[in-house]
């Protein structure tokens, strides 16, 4: 079922009072952390409406329907991240269309993107997507191997290295967030990190109390997925 511009509307003041509860009780002022709205597999017509209730980011898993979103709401004041596995073949269009790659797990994915970006436009901001599960179906890097790719990462012109991104397994406990705050505290300093990108509608309590300073949300805004869409 869609969801009407109130209801969009009322659950992006939900997330946000969730969030602002979640850093209160980290100790945390609220504004240092994010939300990014995940609009993949919804229409532009739920981005326009969250648009219009003040949302500015929106996360995209699928270059093809992110690329019909942007035309639609060409004009618009909307940061673009690229949140999903990303292809080599895809590459040039993120690298031209996006303000932000949270999915980056290698050089030759790094290089693509800082070869086809446009030097017209700023540097691409890039997280490094880290698998903390050890799950050999889960996209990411091993946290052993995040510190050599950065290093590679950082001496790319046309890139901005952030910091991490981790989507941990379903129920993980606080160590898992725990292992990934660790990592992003031990490489900030020497990366220049300010982004760990962790938790989603049902963990971000979680993420936030570990150090989260974005979450990507998306059921707990724009409800179900409308319709399921191929990798691309």
């Amino acid at each position: 079922m869609g969801q009407s511009m109130r209801a969009i509307h009322d659950n992006l003041q939900a997330v946000q009072g969730r969030i602002a509860r979640a850093a209160a009780a980290a100790g945390r002022d609220a504004r240092s952390v994010t939300l990014l709205a995940v609009s993949k597999t919804h229409p532009a017509a739920l981005v326009a409406q969250a648009l219009a209730a003040g949302q500015r980011a929106f996360g995209e898993n699928y270059v093809q329907d992110a690329l019909e979103k942007m035309d639609a709401l060409a004009g618009e004041s909307i940061e673009w991240h690229m949140i999903g596995p990303l292809q080599s073949n895809k590459t040039r269009f993120v690298a031209e269309r996006f303000a932000w790659v949270h999915s980056v797990e290698s050089e030759k994915i790094a290089r693509r993107l800082s070869d086809q970006r446009p030097g017209s436009v700023p540097a691409l901001n890039v997280l490094i997507q880290v698998n903390v599960s050890g799950e050999a179906s889960k996209s990411g890097v091993a946290p052993e191997a995040v510190a050599g790719l950065a290093a590679a990462i950082s001496s790319l012109p046309n890139l901005k290295l952030r910091g991490l991104m981790a989507i941990p397994e379903h129920g993980a406990g606080v160590d898992r967030y725990r292992e990934l705050k660790n990592l992003y505290e031990k490489l900030k300093h020497e990366f220049g990190f300010d982004t760990l990108s962790v938790g989603m509608s049902d963990d971000m309590e979680a993420a936030i109390a570990e150090g989260s300073t974005m979450v990507r949300i998306g059921t707990a805004i724009f409800g179900a997925r409308t319709k399921i869409r191929p990798a691309a």
